[in-house]
């Protein structure tokens, strides 16, 4: 099994040089980040983290959307967080949201971010399809979160609509950065909502 030192390495490594053009290549295939930055719904005062959050290209949004909001960020990889930080500044953004690395599933935003109440809301933006841990992330997110706290997620369907042959080759290409689609979570958030754990909704 691969180590948290390892796989942080391993994303510096893919990250080093293409987090200059993250946002740019992304933004064509990258579907519905801002549809979930609308149904945030962010109140005042309310502290929202964002796991995976890469460049900031979503936390910049969700700042400027609700500025009555608290938001954090982290991610695995010390290189697009160099980018994130550098995105925030050129907003004006730097003091207001703060980045830090850390890891989906045992980060602890007392410790991280050095808050004294729990986080409001969670978002996983195309995060757990990269995530190799991501039962325990999603574990450590409902751990974390107080009664009526939100998690929200968006991510890679199964592309049903598409040709047979555009998704193999859809899919073979997001391998390519270590990205695959997980049909097993949707499943595993269908069996929180039997549990009792949580309301469920879906839109795809």
């Amino acid at each position: 099994m691969i180590t948290d030192a390892q796989a942080k390495n391993k994303m510096d490594r893919m990250y080093c040089w293409t987090r200059h053009v993250y946002d740019l290549s992304r933004k064509y295939y990258l579907l519905g980040r801002d549809a979930l930055i609308e149904r945030l719904d962010v109140r005042p005062g309310e502290q929202v983290c964002e796991v995976g959050c890469g460049t900031a290209r979503n936390l910049i949004k969700m700042a400027k959307a609700y500025p009555q909001g608290r938001f954090f960020g982290l991610d695995i990889s010390d290189e697009m967080l160099k980018t994130a930080r550098k995105s925030l500044a050129q907003n004006g953004l730097e003091r207001s949201v703060r980045v830090v690395q850390g890891y989906s599933q045992s980060f602890d935003p007392a410790v991280l971010f050095g808050l004294e109440k729990p986080l409001d809301k969670i978002v996983f933006s195309y995060a757990l399809s990269i995530i190799p841990p991501w039962r325990e992330s999603l574990d450590k997110a409902l751990d974390l979160l107080p009664s009526g706290g939100e998690i929200h997620i968006v991510d890679f369907g199964g592309q049903e609509g598409l040709s047979p042959a555009f998704r193999s080759i859809l899919f073979r290409w997001l391998s390519l950065f270590h990205v695959y689609y997980k049909p097993e979570i949707s499943d595993y958030l269908r069996a929180w909502a039997r549990e009792g754990k949580g309301n469920l909704s879906f839109v795809p």
